[in-house]
């Protein structure tokens, strides 16, 4: 009998990551491969399946698994090339980390490898393994927003129970909606991927409406619910809950993971969840979108059917996105696992504002 394939799953941290790493323009190609390698891994594909489907070998897929389950996301940089490097004393090092932290350059905004090369009179290859030894990417710049939800502890602790500890005899479903989806065409016709060609597109485009999608990822199988709308009001809203009641088993209580729109909160929505009580609504913290887990799910759609998608209509549009989610369902959906425990989040974030603190008083 054929060996069947390990199993290789991603926390949904380092998923969203590697996809992000897919939208950045300046990342080295080589890192998007790796990037592209393991999301298909995640997504179920065996190692000769993405052998086919990014047309690398085999070795290639193994060892950037095997370096990714041992280092992290850390390993898909290319470790240090053979050779002696001129050896670097103590202080050089800790004026190059020093400037790195408390300087910048005249003519940018941030240090690069080879500004830094310049500035200390070393070789780029020195100052990388510098960074690299002391966690230090100038290069890199995220953003973040703390939640001042007077309520923040109480609604993490609440939300990731479910996700670790979901009720018995209960669906837990992660509910959001994305809106203002464009349909967008292209001003000519795309050149088609050939050998020694990729596809290009014309930079500049037609735009022919927007369409918005409510989702429900149920985080015990994976499946999702959608319904395409054309506006996003507290109506679209209820229609949507509407759904969920016919589409689900009538003997379960359903747990709705959402945050927290005015859409959710109206009259009409509170008057009609009084009738079901089955449906049991649990709000994520304000700024906290990152603990609802259909938001990694629409990312994988924005990636795979929408972001090189060519629409001539929002007929098109919602086609495509109909399939998709039939598509999901058929063959993507496995159940969602979350890897952090409210008490990890809770210190990140104490630290996180500590540090806010710390800079301020600098």
């Amino acid at each position: 009998m054929a060996r069947q394939p390990a199993s290789f799953e991603l926390p949904v941290n380092d998923q969203l990551e590697l996809e992000s790493w897919l939208r950045k323009s300046t990342l080295s190609q080589n890192l998007v491969q790796r990037a592209r390698i393991l999301l298909s891994l995640n997504d179920g594909l065996s190692p000769k399946q993405v052998t086919d489907a990014l047309g690398v070998g085999k070795p290639t897929v193994f060892k950037w698994r095997k370096r990714y389950l041992e280092q992290g996301l850390q390993g898909l940089n290319d470790a240090p090339r053979p050779g002696q490097p001129r050896k670097l004393d103590q202080k050089t090092v800790k004026t190059i980390l020093e400037d790195t932290v408390h300087k910048l350059p005249r003519e940018s905004t941030h240090w690069s490898v080879r500004l830094m090369a310049e500035y200390a009179g070393v070789s780029r290859w020195q100052v990388h393994q510098i960074w690299q030894a002391a966690d230090l990417k100038p290069h890199r710049l995220k953003t973040f927003k703390i939640s001042n939800d007077p309520d923040f502890a109480e609604k993490v602790f609440d939300v990731v129970g479910l996700y670790l500890n979901p009720p018995d005899n209960a669906l837990v479903l992660s509910v959001d909606e994305k809106t203002q989806i464009q349909a967008l065409d292209r001003t000519q016709p795309k050149l088609q991927l050939r050998p020694g060609q990729v596809e290009r597109r014309t930079h500049d485009y037609k735009r022919h409406g927007t369409t918005s999608l409510y989702a429900a990822l149920n985080i015990l199988n994976g499946e999702v619910i959608g319904r395409i709308t054309q506006r996003h009001r507290a109506k679209e809203f209820l229609d949507f809950l509407k759904q969920i009641d016919r589409q689900t088993p009538s003997d379960q209580d359903l747990h709705l993971i959402l945050d927290n729109s005015s859409t959710h909160k109206t009259a009409e929505v509170k008057a009609w969840l009084e009738k079901h009580p089955r449906f049991k609504l649990h709000f994520t913290p304000t700024s906290a979108s990152w603990l609802n887990a259909v938001e990694g799910w629409f990312a994988q759609l924005e990636r795979r059917a929408l972001y090189r998608g060519i629409f001539t209509s929002v007929h098109e549009l919602k086609s495509a996105i109909r399939r998709y989610i039939k598509t999901h369902n058929e063959r993507l959906a496995k159940p969602f696992q979350w890897h952090k425990s409210a008490e990890s989040i809770m210190t990140s974030v104490e630290h996180a504002k500590l540090s806010a603190i710390d800079n301020e008083n600098r």
